[in-house]
């Protein structure tokens, strides 16, 4: 395993994060393809024996559950100090004025309610999960920073939003003396580069740290053209990259993939990892290989010709943050 440091900071990552949406209970959120938890331990095991030990979750995966799953798995495959964790906060996670969104009361009821959950006392980075904009970003900032001073969690990262709300909330920490944000958890991958004309220059700019979801597009560049999973075959969001547009991109991952001999899994995540703003691709693993893909993709320095061919293919779209 390779480390380097989130962003600017001195917090030191693995190069690959554990994705844990796909662990928890299927009953309990929106995504009935989620591991339980005795099929979800393997997992924890494994990315301890590859020293992933940056995990990434959200209070609203699967109603908490994947949190839960996490906060026992530490315990017994690990130590706390040992892993980097972090979470998210702004989904619904009740109908009360707390559960959800980005309030004072929200923030500071669903920190307190992760901790419970993760069995822990701090979160190394926690997130918030889209941009509030029915809550002054002062109220959001000011709240997030109490929760920094008190001890409960160590960095902040925002995820998924247009760049001037993120420039918007950083401006009114630093103008106020408050803790700015660490890291940006945007959906970034060959397949989707939309983030390369605002938000990525602005956390190059920032000294802010990517943690990239979705590093292999829902499984879309990982596999070749037409090929189903499961998950793909019943997962609404995962059916959105079944576009025209990605076809080529596909195709392009699979000749350099087949050109080295390695998987396409590992020439999408070396694309991603590639890029300079990049601290720490978050790789979810429901199969045995997926993470001993992502780790070996550490080794896959991909030519100028190389990263022409992935690119040169790509067309405009929207914005696509799920």
């Amino acid at each position: 395993m390779e480390f380097t440091r989130l962003g600017r900071t001195e917090l030191k990552v693995s190069r690959i994060g554990l994705g844990c949406m796909s662990y928890g209970r299927a009953a309990a959120g929106m995504h009935q393809w989620t591991l339980d938890e005795d099929a979800a331990a393997p997992f924890f095991r494994q990315a301890v024996e590859l020293g992933v030990t940056f995990w990434d979750t959200a209070n609203v995966y699967q109603g908490g559950t994947s949190e839960e799953f996490i906060g026992r798995a530490i315990s017994r495959f690990s130590r706390r100090e040992d892993i980097v964790l972090a979470t998210k906060v702004s989904g619904k996670m009740h109908d009360g004025p707390g559960g959800s969104g980005l309030s004072r009361k929200a923030i500071l009821e669903q920190a307190d309610a992760s901790l419970r959950r993760l069995g822990t006392d701090y979160i190394d980075v926690y997130y918030i999960h889209r941009f509030d904009p029915d809550t002054p970003v002062e109220e959001t900032m000011r709240a997030l920073d109490d929760l920094v001073r008190a001890g409960k969690v160590r960095y902040l990262g925002g995820s998924s939003m247009w760049a001037w709300q993120f420039a918007k909330l950083q401006h009114a920490a630093v103008v106020n003396g408050w803790t700015t944000f660490s890291a940006m958890q945007d959906q970034y991958n060959v397949l989707k580069r939309e983030e390369e004309r605002d938000m990525i220059p602005m956390c190059l700019d920032q000294g802010v740290g990517l943690t990239p979801y979705s590093p292999l597009a829902k499984g879309r560049a990982a596999r070749p053209w037409g090929q189903q999973t499961t998950r793909s075959s019943s997962d609404t969001v995962a059916k959105a990259f079944d576009r025209d547009v990605d076809e080529p991109v596909v195709y392009a991952i699979q000749r350099v993939a087949e050109g080295r001999g390695v998987s396409m899994a590992q020439v999408a995540l070396a694309w991603v990892l590639s890029k300079p703003a990049v601290s720490c691709p978050i790789v979810g693993a429901t199969k045995p290989h997926h993470l001993q893909d992502a780790v070996t993709a550490l080794d896959v320095d991909l030519t100028d010709d190389e990263l022409a061919a992935l690119e040169d293919p790509y067309l405009p779209q929207d914005n696509y943050w799920w």
